[in-house]
């Protein structure tokens, strides 16, 4: 037998940054929201940590986050609370060919903007979001929950989930953000598109010689992008290093002592802010790209990293992610006033219309270029080279491309857009 059995309005399916921004939200709908995150433990202790970490080391993982991703989570309360823990804005941006001459220069005070975007570590945005969801008396969160099985919709549309322990739930809506490995998606038989990049990335925090004078940098090597992001250190000389390179390489320098390791990482950096000084535990993630044939179907749709991952060369995942959540919520606010079920499929299919064929071109995009900057011939790198110290020469070009990037243009939703 069953030790409860609940009925809530929504479920999601993960604790993350996506997830909790979307019931987040959804508070105005006055929908019950129930999140089920499966590891243990309460957001409380994070939250608490949240005025301390000015003390602290950094978050190895860290999010370059758009304009329009600050606006989605400042109308779901989180950014005041991540702007009085750390956050670093920066304000230029440089990527340059490792193999030719070829390099863009991108400034903020060309579009006359304060900044690109801000670097943030994944904690303090989480902890910031939860503490906004602590406040939203119709949220629940559930840590802990290990799900065995989800029903499809009866006839009603409505889902039961069974979690480990006997207890069920039931809802009309069920959104999986449960990640990459999302088991919403695959226990509910959303197929998803994947395949190898070839590319294993490697994460961590180091302390270069020179400041980073708020800059983004990125080098594009034989092997993949090497990108060095900008923390919220008074010294400016602690940066986030996604480096993405082959498999084999990532094993060899994964083995390398921190001396001989950084060493590495200066020379394959050229020494654009001097050697590097020291680097915190390095950690090493497989690259895949996954995209759901669909998102959503009666009374489930997938939001984030379940339904899509890219290559992290733009750093655009987490705000895919963030613009999901924000299309979503603008979805099930405006069926809310028209008095339509949020678990309909002709509601649901807005969503999918609104994001599926711009994460798609992302996509595409970071493919293409990934593929762009691959190890080919040299009149082929030639003519990389010179097309990027073109676009470089080409103001209005360069500036739509930041635009794009900043979330400023294009179809941005709603609760995503400035004012």
């Amino acid at each position: 037998m069953d030790v409860s059995h609940d009925r809530v309005d929504l479920v999601i399916v993960g604790g993350g940054m996506v997830g909790v921004a979307l019931a987040c939200a959804l508070a105005p709908t006055g929908l019950s929201i129930r999140i089920l995150e499966s590891r243990d433990g309460s957001p409380q202790s994070l939250i608490d940590a949240l005025p301390e970490l000015s003390a602290e080391g950094f978050d190895p993982r860290v999010s370059a986050l758009t304009c329009a991703s600050q606006q989605f989570l400042t109308h779901v309360g989180a950014w005041s609370r991540m702007q009085a823990a750390r956050i670093c804005p920066y304000t230029d941006m440089s990527v340059w060919d490792g193999r030719g001459r070829g390099a863009i220069q991108f400034s903020a005070a060309e579009l006359h903007e304060p900044c690109l975007g801000h670097i943030v570590e994944n904690r303090v945005t989480l902890a910031a979001l939860y503490a906004a969801m602590q406040e939203i008396d119709t949220i629940r969160f559930q840590p802990g929950a290990k799900i065995k099985s989800v029903s499809p919709p009866d006839t009603q549309g409505i889902r039961t989930l069974r979690l480990a322990g006997g207890e069920s739930l039931s809802t009309a809506l069920l959104v999986g953000a449960d990640g990459a490995h999302s088991r919403i998606r695959a226990m509910t038989g959303m197929g998803a598109t994947e395949w190898d990049y070839g590319h294993h990335a490697i994460v961590t925090t180091i302390e270069t010689e020179l400041p980073h004078r708020s800059t983004c940098w990125q080098r594009f090597t034989e092997d993949g992008p090497l990108a060095l992001l900008p923390l919220a250190d008074p010294s400016e000389r602690k940066l986030s290093i996604v480096w993405s390179t082959s498999p084999s390489h990532a094993r060899e320098l994964m083995a390398l002592d921190e001396n001989a390791f950084c060493a590495e990482l200066g020379h394959t950096f050229e020494y654009r802010l001097g050697q590097v000084l020291s680097c915190d535990t390095r950690h090493l993630h497989p690259l895949r790209q996954r995209h759901a044939q669909r998102y959503v179907q009666a009374g489930l749709a997938l939001v984030g990293d379940a339904a899509h991952t890219i290559h992290p060369l733009a750093g655009q995942g987490v705000n895919l992610g963030l613009l999901d959540a924000a299309a979503l919520a603008e979805v099930l606010i405006d069926a809310r006033d028209r008095g339509e079920a949020p678990g309909d499929e002709r509601v649901l299919r807005r969503y999918q219309r609104m994001r599926r064929a711009d994460n798609l071109q992302t996509a595409a995009a970071m493919e293409g270029f990934r593929r762009l900057f691959d190890d080919l011939p040299a009149p082929i790198r030639l003519l990389r080279s010179s097309g990027m110290s073109l676009v470089n020469r080409l103001a209005p070009v360069k500036q739509h491309l930041m635009l794009m990037a900043m979330g400023l243009r294009g179809e941005v939703p709603r609760l995503a857009r400035r004012p």
